[in-house]
């Protein structure tokens, strides 16, 4: 643990911020205000970068939002999610540097590899598109000429004139745990998302991901995204967690899941066959709660415990090689007051850097 490691926090954009999971909240509902908000709390307590989510159903929209609170925040670098079915790589290169510029070298880019809204592409071509645009992106903001011949573009271009601040390509965070999905991330990612998981198999996909990567001259960074619930003492941060779900609807969470577009996607299952195999209680393993994933697709789990227990486990990880967190809780504003209080600052933290 010699090295710094990021803390990020997350900006519900997706609709996606309750005080009971799965009961829609009018005043939580993703807004620019709300969201702005998320970001600017984030910003206050000391967090080093924030994930801006998108998806197409839900929400506002990404990039939009990450342009205006660029011009709102001074010190948090914008993890601004793009869905790559919906780009044209060229086009997106120049948003991305102009946004960099906006945030003073802020930015860095979550790549999911999703679909034309409306269409369906089978797994094998969409990350291979994926693939592509990765590639293009970084060779057009790193200021290089492209010449690019690939299934899905055919550009010979000069890079945009707007540059990133620093010349470089941002980090490009990026998670999957399909067999395409991995080689994908091998292949063209920076820095590989994982979802919570037990820590023989966060062990496992950070060996099988070496050695993906290393099949192509390549290493990898690994990222994690979690909730976390934090209070006092352990008895509290599981009362609270108990309370989250204390109004949830199994149908209404079961529709909620089904919504997402991801939903059944191999890192869903994961999350799903890790909630089934959960104690009575929900827990996985020690501190790690699987609640969460009762009312929403994607990330399920939390880490729940007193500030000794939370700040031990994010230990564990960073001895494995994690060296990103993106954090959340419920509701987004007020959890990361209580962890940038309890936590944030017994942390080595630092914004992740090439």
């Amino acid at each position: 643990m010699s090295k710094p490691c990021e803390i990020a926090w997350f900006s519900a954009l997706c609709d996606d911020d309750y005080e009971f999971l799965g009961v829609p909240d009018p005043r939580l509902k993703s807004s620019w205000e709300h969201c702005r908000d998320i970001v600017m709390q984030a910003e206050t307590g000391g967090f080093d970068n924030i994930l801006l989510p998108s998806g197409y159903e839900l929400g506002i929209d990404t990039t939009a939002f990450g342009a205006a609170i660029a011009t709102w925040t001074k010190a948090i670098h914008l993890l601004m999610a793009v869905r790559i079915g919906e780009s044209w790589p060229a086009q997106l290169a120049r948003q991305i540097a102009t946004i960099d510029r906006m945030a003073g070298g802020r930015l860095k880019v979550n790549i999911i590899s999703s679909d034309m809204p409306g269409e369906k592409l089978p797994s094998a071509p969409r990350y291979a598109r994926t693939v592509e645009a990765m590639q293009i992106l970084k060779t057009l903001l790193n200021g290089e000429h492209l010449s690019h011949q690939g299934e899905f573009w055919n550009l010979d271009i000069d890079p945009p004139r707007v540059k990133t601040v620093s010349g470089k390509a941002p980090l490009l965070y990026f998670g999957g745990l399909s067999e395409d999905a991995r080689e994908a991330a091998a292949k063209a990612c920076d820095v590989f998302l994982m979802w919570p998981d037990k820590r023989e198999n966060v062990a496992a996909i950070i060996a099988d991901m070496d050695a993906r990567a290393a099949k192509y001259g390549r290493t990898l960074r690994y990222g994690y995204r979690a909730h976390v619930i934090v209070r006092d003492t352990e008895a509290e941060a599981r009362t609270y967690a108990d309370r989250l779900l204390s109004k949830l609807d199994a149908e209404q969470g079961a529709a909620i899941r089904a919504k997402s577009l991801d939903s059944t996607s191999a890192g869903v299952a994961a999350q799903a066959a890790l909630r089934e195999n959960a104690s009575d209680d929900g827990y996985a393993e020690e501190n790690l709660w699987t609640g969460v994933g009762r009312a929403r697709s994607g990330a399920g789990a939390a880490i729940v415990g007193d500030p000794d227990q939370v700040l031990a486990k994010l230990a564990m990880y960073r001895e494995m090689g994690i060296e990103a967190f993106i954090l959340s809780g419920y509701p987004h504003a007020a959890e990361a007051d209580l962890f940038a209080r309890h936590v944030l600052p017994r942390i080595d933290h630092a914004p992740l850097e090439r």
